[in-house]
């Protein structure tokens, strides 16, 4: 649900004013927790007139039960219908009608909800925050309202979108054990059969002061806004179910999965999924480097190599799918016209080969680390980005001081150790391989098989 962000941009249109958008590099904050288990975060910055309020949830699609995926990803929309104190449907309206900018997504790990809006209606955003918390409306109307809304939201993104089943097709095969196994959209057919009082138990374990970081970033007054989050949050009871975490470790493999999945498109593509260590590993920064090394510019390994020099793919990705149990990092090409997707595939590993046998000059290396360095910084371009990363921090290192840390640990990382984590962990043995191919390919497929029969 969540899109890309232009806030600061949409409100200097809305509130006529001109805004700096600058980027910080050392995030002071405060933070407090409540009796009842929720912990905030504020930073403050009066810069501009704007303030940022988020809630980021503890849940996320891991921790479902196997057989009601989906609930997470569900819960994210369905508790903007609103509460006992805001009528259905005017969740949306009530903060547009003040300026304000409101989203939210859902991970295998967490489910997040923002609002950005001008600073004189900070009140106003924390209330409708504690209305969430507190008492949504969760009622047979609103649960079979927000099914076909998910419905449409699978239908567009996946099921009708070319590539759009990647994640779900990689997550099956690379994760055997984990609730990882499943993507965050679960299915269809779990939320059709659950009952009214399975959401409310879901809602009852989860979405709880105890489950949450309360984030506040922007133009505040500190002694202020602690008083109107006392005021609107402690009243909220503590959780008193067990909060489910996956103690399971996905057991590793050591031989290569690969498979054929038919889509709807007209170029054949190459997916490469290798298991990661968890969220907070130290190797992450390595890994993070690596992929921005192949494919993170017009400049990067597999750009230049297969898409320019080659012609052999319209375009490469290397994605680090961080999480908070042990993640993947994703290579996805799509062929050239032409071009056979075996050609494509290995032309990848030969490059992936090199990185492992060559390792990175100095003179990459640099480029990459000032790469790298633009990317944390522009993180913190934005309140939300600020409240985002302060709250995420907080719930995956255990410390909101993290935020300012994270340039200090990549700056730690030499190039041997980028060669080092890419024998390591992109290792053919274990990893899963999809090639996607047109569903008219299946049906040569099928008739080549009838004729041989």
């Amino acid at each position: 649900m969540k899109v890309n962000s232009r806030v600061m941009v949409f409100l200097a249109v809305v509130l006529g004013i001109a805004i700096d958008v600058h980027a910080q590099t050392d995030i002071k904050f405060k933070e407090f927790t409540l009796e009842n288990g929720l912990h905030v975060i504020m930073h403050q910055d009066r810069t501009t007139p704007i303030v940022a309020v988020s809630v980021l949830y503890h849940v996320g699609s891991k921790n479902e039960n196997p057989a009601r995926t989906g609930f997470a990803h569900f819960f994210e929309h369905l508790l903007f219908e609103g509460s006992e104190n805001i009528g259905r449907g005017e969740y949306f309206k009530k903060i547009q009608s003040i300026g304000g900018t409101l989203n939210a997504f859902t991970s295998n790990d967490q489910t997040y909800y923002y609002e950005v809006v001008p600073s004189n209606y900070l009140e106003t955003a924390l209330y409708m925050e504690s209305e969430r918390m507190l008492h949504a409306k969760i009622d047979t109307i609103g649960v079979n309202t927000q099914r076909e809304v998910v419905k449409e939201e699978k239908r567009q993104r996946i099921d009708n979108q070319p590539y759009g089943s990647i994640l779900v097709e990689v997550l099956k095969r690379a994760y055997h054990k984990h609730p990882y196994r499943w993507a965050p959209i679960g299915s269809m057919e779990h939320l059709n059969a659950a009952k009214l009082d399975e959401f409310m138990q879901f809602y009852k374990t989860y979405y709880v002061p105890n489950n949450a970081i309360l984030t506040i970033a922007g133009d505040l007054d500190y002694a202020q806004t602690e008083k109107w989050i006392k005021t609107y949050f402690s009243e909220i009871p503590k959780g008193t179910h067990k909060i489910d975490r996956p103690e399971i470790t996905e057991p590793k493999r050591h031989e290569e999965i690969r498979d054929i999945v038919y889509d709807n498109i007209q170029l054949p593509a190459v997916i490469e999924a290798y298991n990661l260590p968890p969220k907070d590993d130290p190797e992450s920064y390595a890994l993070d480097m690596l992929s921005t090394y192949l494919t993170g510019g017009k400049s990067s390994l597999l750009t230049k190599e297969i898409v320019d020099k080659q012609q052999k793919a319209v375009v490469v990705m290397a994605i680090p799918l961080s999480l908070e149990d042990g993640g993947l990092f994703l290579l996805y090409g799509v062929t050239n016209k032409g071009v056979n997707v075996d050609s494509l595939e290995k032309s990848i590993d030969a490059q992936i080969e090199k990185v492992k046998t060559e390792g990175i000059s100095e003179q990459d290396f640099k480029k990459l680390l000032a790469q790298v360095e633009n990317s944390v910084v522009s993180k913190n371009a934005s309140m939300e980005g600020i409240a985002q990363n302060l709250a995420e921090s907080k719930v995956y290192f255990g410390d909101a001081n993290e935020i300012n840390k994270e340039m200090e640990k990549y700056n730690q990382v030499k190039p041997e150790d980028i060669q080092r984590v890419a024998k390591e962990y992109l290792r053919r043995e274990g990893r899963v391989v999809l090639h996607y191919l047109p569903k008219s390919a299946q049906k040569q497929s099928d008739a080549g098989n009838t004729n041989r029969e």
